[in-house]
């Protein structure tokens, strides 16, 4: 592969260079064989050259690649139909990646508020920790300094508060609240999950202020909890009225889409917002081929048998290797390990030993397999991590 010096230098890569993957695994060209316990972020979940998704694309690529949203596409019709019957939702606008997702999920709620009379209100109360995309909007929303630096004067409008602090929240609300954002379960700032309950009364308080309620599940959508969504798992006592999603939905397909009630959307007409091509043909031919996957009753039972089996492992992992692991946590299969060491240098080693895995915000390892693994995945997994934090006894403490 030549180098890369010209491409900007945000990334740092490893030295292996993966040229093909199948299933859970991902091989480099001189033939060796990864197991994938990252998923491209989350992203591939239903694992590498999947058939459906495979032939959906070739299928599509053989008629039809792009139109813009001046015409009609047919598959947007058909998937916005299959996201409405399966969630909260009434009304789908699609885009390209999360961040944009997130982008328009802002908007709609500032434009309800204003639709409805109250143009005052554009605050959105934000959660430490969050991340919610690349764009000035998005790293404002989440409000990490790390991201913020360098890119000028903050934006106004956001009001960034402690995760899961209910009494921060209620505090923050005032005159100009026009929504409250969170992530069922953080994926970056270090994979935590909020309890049902807070999300139910997340719900219920701003039903209470007549704010718009936004979740992103961008990481902790597309059955990656065992539901189609996190919120799901409160039974329909927290949904939102818009919420930001991508990721997943694609199978490894860049796209995302951004879901609202009917009120939430009203006011989000012809002018406002658009997109060049979100919703293309090839991205809704895949994604319905997701979603096909996704909804299957038997993947989802698979997705939270094998999680509850990995957390399992995973808290005796902790037990067997104290000095190493401080705490498990997550929901689903979007599992991370607190450590007492540098995750960052953890991860690399588990790659040495051809386990692929992440790491996120709070010294955290992050895990978001695909979710077709099996239980023998799993093993396989915790016997290289076993390896892995036995090695990771010798590295000195991590100290923030």
């Amino acid at each position: 592969m030549p180098k890369n010096d010209h491409i900007y230098n945000c990334y740092a890569p490893p030295p292996e260079e993966f040229v093909r993957g199948e299933g859970v695994y991902l091989y480099t060209e001189g033939g060796g064989k990864y197991l994938d316990f990252i998923a491209g972020i989350a992203v591939n979940g239903l694992g590498h050259n999947h058939p459906a998704l495979v032939g959906a694309l070739k299928e599509q690529a053989g008629q039809l690649w792009h139109l813009s949203n001046m015409f009609k596409v047919k598959g947007q019709v058909e998937l916005a139909q299959k996201y409405c019957a399966a969630s909260f939702a009434d009304k789908v606008f699609f885009t390209n990646s999360g961040a944009e997702a997130v982008e328009c999920a802002l908007k709609t709620a500032r434009r309800c508020q204003f639709v409805e009379g109250r143009p005052e209100r554009v605050e959105i109360i934000t959660c430490k920790g969050a991340f919610h995309g690349r764009t000035f909007a998005t790293i404002n929303a989440g409000g990490n300094p790390k991201y913020l630096e360098g890119f000028g004067p903050a934006l106004p409008g956001f009001v960034n508060v402690e995760f899961g602090d209910m009494d921060a929240i209620k505090a923050a609300i005032t005159d100009k609240t026009a929504a409250i954002l969170m992530e069922p379960v953080q994926g970056e700032g270090g994979v935590r999950a909020l309890p049902v309950q807070f999300l139910k009364d997340v719900r219920a308080l701003c039903d209470e202020h007549g704010l718009l309620l936004i979740y992103d599940e961008v990481q902790s959508g597309a059955g990656r909890t065992g539901k189609l969504f996190a919120h799901q798992w409160a039974d329909g006592d927290a949904d939102p009225d818009i919420m930001a999603i991508a990721k997943g939905m694609g199978g490894g397909f860049p796209m995302g889409a951004c879901l609202a009630t009917k009120r939430a959307a009203e006011g989000m007409v012809v002018g406002p917002h658009g997109s060049t091509y979100g919703g293309g043909p090839l991205a809704m031919s895949v994604a319905s081929a997701v979603f096909d996957e996704l909804t299957d009753p038997e993947l989802m039972a698979s997705v939270n048998k094998t999680a509850n089996f990995m957390t399992q492992q995973f808290e005796r992992l902790k037990q067997a290797h104290p000095d190493v692991v401080e705490d498990v946590r997550g929901k689903g299969l979007l599992v991370g390990m607190k450590l007492k060491k540098k995750a960052l240098d953890v991860r690399n080693l588990a790659r040495v030993h051809k386990l692929l895995v992440g790491n996120a915000g709070d010294n955290v390892l992050r895990m978001a397999p695909p979710l077709i693994i099996n239980e023998d995945n799993v093993r396989e997994a915790v016997a290289v991590l076993d390896k892995v934090f036995t090695q990771a006894k010798d590295m000195a403490d991590f100290s923030g």
